[in-house]
């Protein structure tokens, strides 16, 4: 299915999760320590990337941004901090998806075959950009240009940006976007979305309270329009 990156430091979770994974068609390469796994990155080129945040030598944090900083395969983290202000934090910070501790590998497994479906490239889609009024969507290039400035957005906010481009003028429901971008309710729920809107916003240099492209339909979800 994928090549699979662990870093996890608990010895017999880990061998259960190499175990479960190898089973169910993985490749599967585990460590114990963020260093560790981060060596592996360069010669092992991972597909997705499962990551403790309680490692024994980095914080988990330090390695989400290192991770982030040398490859684009998606990050789950696997944790035992469930609290929602570290969910969303780290969400923003470029994760896929978020387990809290204790889970089970079969749901493991679950959310990395979810993750990979909408991370995956999927049949080419016409070439041209989506344009609303100085926004401008490159879907194949995944690149955002708003005035003729690009914009650094997460692999989350674009899905999101491009899912409400494709549509403009459309008020599109949060339980659609929660099925384009997540296929399953997100760690947090409404909160998360919200926040990924939130951030979302400002890098398009508007508020809720001044939208200039993405408005807020109360009780509804969002829409696109300029």
């Amino acid at each position: 299915m994928a090549r699979i990156l662990i870093a996890e430091d608990a010895a017999e979770l880990r061998d259960a999760l190499e175990r479960t994974l190898v089973a169910a068609g993985h490749v599967v390469c585990a460590r114990d320590s963020g260093m560790a796994m981060l060596r592996e990155i360069p010669r092992w080129a991972p597909e997705l990337v499962v990551l403790d945040l309680g490692l024994p030598d980095l914080d988990g944090g330090l390695v989400l941004d290192m991770v982030r900083s040398m490859t684009d395969a998606p990050i789950v983290v696997a944790s035992g901090r469930g609290q929602e202000r570290d969910v969303n934090r780290l969400l923003l910070a470029g994760a896929d998806d978020y387990l809290v501790k204790p889970y089970s590998a079969l749901e493991l497994d679950a959310r990395i075959r979810a993750v990979l479906r909408r991370t995956r490239p999927g049949p080419p889609e016409p070439p041209a950009d989506l344009v609303i009024g100085a926004l401008r969507v490159d879907r194949v290039g995944r690149q955002v240009t708003l005035d003729g400035r690009d914009l650094r957005l997460t692999r989350v906010e674009f899905e999101l940006l491009c899912h409400l481009a494709e549509q403009p003028g459309r008020t599109v429901p949060r339980g659609e976007l929660v099925r384009r971008v997540w296929q399953h309710a997100p760690a947090g729920g409404r909160d998360t979305i919200d926040a990924h809107m939130s951030a979302l916003r400002r890098k398009l240099g508007e508020s809720a309270a001044r939208p200039r492209y993405l408005h807020t339909v109360r009780g509804v979800g969002y829409r696109l329009q300029a």
